[in-house]
C-alpha cells in the first residue's frame, strides 16, 4: 500500500504542557475518545502521555469511597513526571507500512507526525487498521 501517513493521520492534535498537572490530563481523557496526549514545551514536542501511563501513575482509590488526600494528591503530579520522553515520531510523507513497522518494533500505540520538525498530527494503530481494512 502506498498511502502516506498524512492521508490518514489525525491533524487536530490535543497537546498539554510539560508542567500541566495530571488533573488536566484526567479531564481530557474523561471527555475525549482518544488515548494519547502529546506533551509540548515552547511548541516543541517533548513526550507522549498515554492513558495507560496516566492510569498507572494514579492511585487506584481515586474516585471511590476509600479515596484519601494522599490518593487525590497523585493528580497533582506533572505531565513531565509521567510521560514517555523522546517519543518515536514519523514524517507526514512516509507511507503507512513504515508507520506500522515503527509501532510494532517499539511496542507503542501511536506516533506523533512531524513535517520539517513541526508537529502536524498523530497516527494510531486504529488509523492504520482502518486504512488496511478499506
Amino acid at each position: 500500500m502506498d498511502i502516506q501517513v498524512s492521508e490518514i493521520m489525525t491533524s487536530r492534535v490535543v497537546t498539554i504542557d510539560m508542567d500541566d498537572r495530571l488533573s488536566v490530563a484526567k479531564e481530557i481523557f474523561d471527555n475525549a475518545p482518544f488515548h494519547h496526549l502529546l506533551v509540548v514545551e515552547h511548541n516543541q514536542l517533548q513526550g507522549v502521555l498515554s492513558e495507560r501511563d496516566f492510569l498507572r501513575a494514579l492511585s487506584p482509590n481515586i474516585g471511590n469511597i476509600n479515596e484519601t488526600e494522599r490518593d487525590s494528591d497523585t493528580l497533582l503530579k506533572r505531565a513531565h513526571q509521567v510521560m514517555a520522553r523522546n517519543p518515536i515520531t514519523i514524517e507526514a510523507k512516509e507511507n503507512i507500512n513504515c508507520a506500522s513497522k515503527l509501532l510494532l518494533e517499539h511496542g507503542i500505540g501511536s506516533l506523533p507526525v512531524l513535517e520539517q520538525g513541526e508537529l502536524v498530527g498523530i497516527i494510531t494503530w486504529k488509523d492504520l487498521l482502518r486504512a488496511y481494512s478499506d
